[in-house]
């Protein structure tokens, strides 16, 4: 199996071919996306919400999403794999951050990562893709951002935001990133940056217009029951189908009908009378 690699997602806008990428966590999610054929995992720092149980993005550590991104990429054997560097793991410093998009590469076998943020992080970006990393960059809703935008709110919807954000789009494509993640930014903005930028765009709640879309494992397949986020297409309701799995797992075992005996192995006649009669 051929391993997706970053010049295969530039041949998908390339080729103005629409592409959908995920977001997941673990070895069985990876190993689905990768019977779906979809060519670029994110392990997203929305961990910290979905597995942890934080209210926000701004706590998970980077120890905490190195566990994740291992898992994952042992389950990727076809998709790219990008870990999501998390809150302060790049904003200090240049030299941090080459350090711990390292980290990423060398112990958890990802092959790329993401930081959010404009301009005001491109010698990140450069430093971090000089040092042999590749890079996806996150402008518009980003979510380390939080307190400074009062909440999760769209992003570029007057003028002078609009016209930073394309800006800052083309800063960090001259930096070296080879992907840019916008989120939470009205359409036609998309549109225009996407036509900006020789670089592929991946759109969560950014319209139809981006090269290509990324949404939550866990969005599009239900698993939180009657939640979901506006910019989520429901394909599946599996969290309703596992909470009634789990009913009935517990009915079995409280009516004793579970395990039945093929569930479980059994001593041969003659051993078991040789017990019995001591």
């Amino acid at each position: 199996m051929k391993k997706i690699t970053i010049q295969d997602i530039q041949n998908l806008k390339d080729s103005e071919s629409p592409f959908a990428t995920l977001t997941a966590y673990d070895f069985t999610s990876a190993r689905l996306a990768d019977q779906a054929n979809i060519p670029l995992i994110l392990v997203g720092d929305s961990a910290a919400m979905v597995v942890y149980g934080y209210e926000t993005t701004i706590p998970v550590t980077i120890d905490e999403m190195m566990m994740l991104v291992a898992s994952v990429a042992r389950g990727a054997q076809q998709a790219l794999v990008v870990a999501d560097m998390p809150f302060l793991s790049y904003q200090v410093s240049v030299e941090s951050a080459i350090l711990n998009a390292g980290r990423f590469i060398k112990e958890s076998g990802a092959q790329a990562v993401k930081l959010e943020g404009g301009r005001e992080y491109a010698d990140r970006i450069s430093g971090i893709t000089n040092a042999g990393i590749p890079v996806v960059a996150h402008l518009g809703l980003t979510p380390q951002s939080y307190h400074q935008m009062s909440g999760y709110k769209v992003q570029g919807k007057t003028y002078d935001s609009a016209e930073q954000l394309l800006d800052d789009a083309r800063a960090i494509e001259t930096a070296g990133a080879f992907a840019l993640v916008l989120e939470g930014i009205p359409s036609e903005l998309a549109k225009i940056v996407t036509n900006n930028l020789k670089i592929p765009t991946i759109g969560i709640g950014a319209g139809i217009h981006c090269d290509g879309q990324i949404q939550v494992f866990h969005d599009i397949l239900g698993m939180y029951g009657t939640f979901v986020p506006k910019h989520t297409k429901q394909y599946a309701n599996i969290g309703d189908d596992i909470s009634q799995a789990l009913d009935n797992y517990k009915n079995d075992v409280e009516a004793k009908t579970f395990p039945e005996k093929h569930h479980s192995a059994h001593l041969d006649a003659e051993v078991l009378q040789s017990l019995q009669n001591k």
